[in-house]
């Protein structure tokens, strides 16, 4: 299908997500439930058989195939891809992009939005694909790895697409000038950065990976998508799928090129430095994060997404039970690795007010602690919520920080999967002055429970946690509006997103395209935000011509 019907045929899907993105009100483009009556009463059967016949052979042919993705659930996956070294995929992506930055941006954007609408249709093969490679379970991994990315994706073009449009094309320019009048034909362009490099992660490749793909793509910039080592399958997937969209529609396919590696052979940091990369996103811990800010901040657009201590400061509750169920569950979701997830928790060392009475710090661990308990007593549940752990050294994680305090609650497998990498959520109890447990990042199902001289110090520790070391989100719990004002300046002067008194069916996890901004570039977790304006509208800069008019 040509450009052309393909911006035609998505046209209306695209207004509303630009309206939505104005009014921040609910909308999602792509159904998160995995019916069969939505996606066909065989969807699911024929995404495993797609995944089944994708393991243990090469992904495509080609020269110098890597590939040694092994499932956290057990399996290795016995995929290779073939590999181009980094002058080879510039020199493709360099000779594509005259005709992308041809492209309307209208029929951009149809493009764009017909390879999601095709993702979309493939979400249980790459529910299988993001399982197997990342270790979220079944549920998650074809919500946050099908929909909700994919919403994720088609935000970035409605901003991109919001953006575009203010740039007028052509105007005549006329000013008075005494007896005569000076007139100016003017043009503006938007003029695409240059090439994008979209570097993925290990624990949500198309969650964070789509935004800046679909934002570089929408703008007119070639893009080069360097998936985790780890995680190669879901964006492989994503770029055969846009090729294929690309070369259907006329245009060259190498507009999207998938470029793997391996952990000995990184091409990551020889892509970013390039002259011809001209937009740099990147996921993934601090170590990397700041070696691009030295190395290329400033010389180019750097949109990141790191490392975040994310708080909780619990002041009061008028729900105790619901409290602790709704932080056991986002405690124990994905077993915390998830860049929302919580993992310190200031609490009064004289403990907090509920609706049960006075609740002492000890109390309140053992709430939290049994609330876990409940939440995964069944193993087939408890699977299904923590998924398994991506990383081996997640679990020496753990290890080490058994002995930073006193444990509260162990963490442990889960019974019947001898096969996967899995530990429950590990609750450490530890005082305010003992910074250096608790002041960094701990990927993983590790949280400690802080005992602070008060309330009002609880926040601050906090907020000035999330200052120095980045947060993504926060979570209060109070019953006094004056706190929670406090609480509201204060993380927002932190640059993080604040909830409050979760105690049902919303967990400071989840973040919602459309309504919610996840990061915002204000605190060392990141330096932009999905979606904002700012987060599209430097992958292109704005180019002028002026001409008089004859009389």
């Amino acid at each position: 299908m040509g450009a052309d019907a393909l911006s035609t045929r998505h046209q209306a899907i695209l207004d509303q997500a630009v309206a939505a993105a104005r009014s921040r009100i609910f909308f999602s483009a792509y159904p998160e439930t995995p019916s069969g009556k939505i996606y066909g009463e065989t969807a699911k059967a024929e995404g495993e058989a797609a995944f089944q016949a994708l393991l243990d052979k090469p992904f495509e042919p080609g020269p110098n195939q890597v590939g040694a993705e092994t499932s956290p659930w057990g399996p290795s996956l016995g995929i290779t891809y073939p590999a181009l070294d980094v002058a080879a995929l510039v020199a493709r992506a360099e000779a594509a992009q005259p005709a992308w930055e041809a492209t309307p941006a209208s029929h951009r954007a149809g493009i764009c939005l017909e390879i999601l609408y095709r993702l979309n249709r493939q979400s249980f093969l790459m529910a299988q694909a993001v399982m197997h490679t990342t270790g979220q379970g079944w549920a998650m991994a074809f919500q946050a790895g099908g929909p909700h990315a994919q919403d994720r994706g088609l935000e970035a073009v409605a901003y991109a697409m919001e953006e575009l449009s203010k740039i007028p094309g052509e105007v005549t320019w006329s000013k008075p000038m005494g007896k005569e009048t000076l007139t100016i034909r003017k043009t503006f362009r938007a003029v695409p950065r240059g090439i994008g490099l979209v570097v993925g992660c290990a624990t949500f490749p198309t969650w964070n990976g789509y935004p800046g793909i679909f934002a570089s793509l929408a703008t007119g910039n070639a893009v080069i998508v360097k998936p985790h080592p780890a995680a190669i399958l879901p964006l492989a997937i994503t770029v055969r799928i846009a090729r294929e969209v690309l070369t259907e529609a006329g245009l060259p396919a190498d507009i999207v090129q998938l470029a793997p590696d391996t952990a000995q052979q990184p091409l990551a940091a020889e892509l970013a430095a390039h002259p011809a990369i001209g937009i740099v996103d990147f996921t993934g811990g601090p170590a990397f994060g700041n070696w691009l800010r030295e190395h290329i901040g400033g010389r180019k657009p750097l949109h990141t997404e790191e490392a975040g201590i994310n708080p909780v400061v619990l002041h009061s509750t008028d729900d105790f039970a619901g409290l602790c169920r709704n932080l056991a569950f986002s405690l124990a979701l994905y077993s915390g690795q998830m860049c929302t997830a919580p993992q310190n928790i200031f609490v009064p060392r004289a403990g907090i007010a509920t609706n049960e009475g006075h609740k002492s710090y000890e109390q309140v661990g053992a709430g939290l602690a049994a609330a876990l308990d409940a939440l995964l007593a069944d193993p087939a549940r408890a699977v299904g919520i923590a998924g398994a752990i991506q990383n081996p050294a997640t679990l020496e994680r753990i290890a080490a920080a058994r002995r930073l305090g006193e444990v509260i609650r162990d963490s442990a497998p889960i019974p019947g999967q001898d096969a996967a990498r899995t530990a429950t959520p590990l609750l450490v109890a530890t005082d305010s002055d003992a910074g250096a447990a608790w002041g960094e990042e701990r990927f993983g199902p590790i949280a400690f429970l802080i005992a602070c001289p008060d309330a009002e110090q609880a926040l601050s520790m906090a907020a000035s946690s999330t200052r120095a070391r980045g947060a993504i989100t926060a979570l209060v719990h109070s019953t006094d509006d004056a706190f929670l004002a406090t609480a509201e300046h204060e993380f927002a002067r932190a640059g993080v997103a604040l909830s409050e008194n979760l105690t049902g069916g919303l967990f400071v996890n989840q973040s919602a395209a459309f309504s919610d901004y996840h990061v915002s570039g204000a605190n060392p977790s990141g330096t932009s935000c999905l979606t904002d304006a700012a987060y599209v509208a430097n992958r292109f800069v704005i180019a002028m011509a002026r001409r008089p008019v004859a009389a």
